[in-house]
């Protein structure tokens, strides 16, 4: 059962290529086909769930915590068809407002820029309507792609962190990069060369 009120179904932001929604349940069958085709792509830095037990136990878990925003990148027009996903992990309120950002594009979208326009809009939710402050991505250094996206989006690159996050049964190194709401967003930075 919900810790808290239901989500809603509808687009919460909308940019010229692509739309945020928050995940279901029903998305398995989508997500899970997605998945299974980008595994070189998201390989060796990314597992997102491949079986649909696993899909339902991982969105589960995601839709039923309330420190947790977890929202599908979908393109406008193309049947609402999944680019990939931006979860806003480990929310915490009061005198911190942050959030751990987990992410990843999907075959058919990757080198598109759908991803950078998605999230552009997740920074505008994260700091508009959940009125959070800062925003932390927490990257492996060899994933070159993930860091050029948060760069393009203005994140900053605070630190390393050896030994950080367990991934495919082992503990990763990472970089840590961060925004907070009172840098400026343009509302085009994913278009910029």
């Amino acid at each position: 059962m919900s810790v808290h009120a239901p989500r809603p179904r509808h687009h919460l932001a909308e940019g010229p290529r692509v739309a945020l929604r928050y995940f279901t349940l029903d998305d398995g069958d989508e997500f899970v086909a997605r998945v299974r085709e980008s595994r070189d792509l998201h390989r060796p830095w990314l597992f997102p769930p491949d079986t649909a037990a696993a899909y339902a136990a991982y969105a589960r878990a995601r839709i039923e915590s309330p420190d947790c925003e977890p929202l599908l990148v979908c393109e406008r027009g193309a049947d609402g068809a999944i680019a990939g996903f931006i979860n806003i992990n480990n929310i915490v309120r009061g005198g911190f407002l942050s959030g751990t950002l987990g992410y990843g594009a999907f075959r058919h979208a990757a080198g598109r820029g759908l991803m950078g326009e998605g999230l552009a809009l997740v920074l505008r939710h994260a700091f508009g309507p959940l009125g959070l402050h800062r925003l932390e991505a927490n990257i492996q250094p060899r994933n070159e792609a993930s860091v050029a996206l948060v760069r393009r989006a203005g994140f900053r690159l605070e630190g390393f962190s050896p030994s950080f996050v367990l991934v495919d049964g082992a503990w990763r190194d990472h970089e840590r990069w961060a925004i907070t709401a009172d840098n400026p967003i343009s509302p085009t930075w994913w278009w910029t060369p």
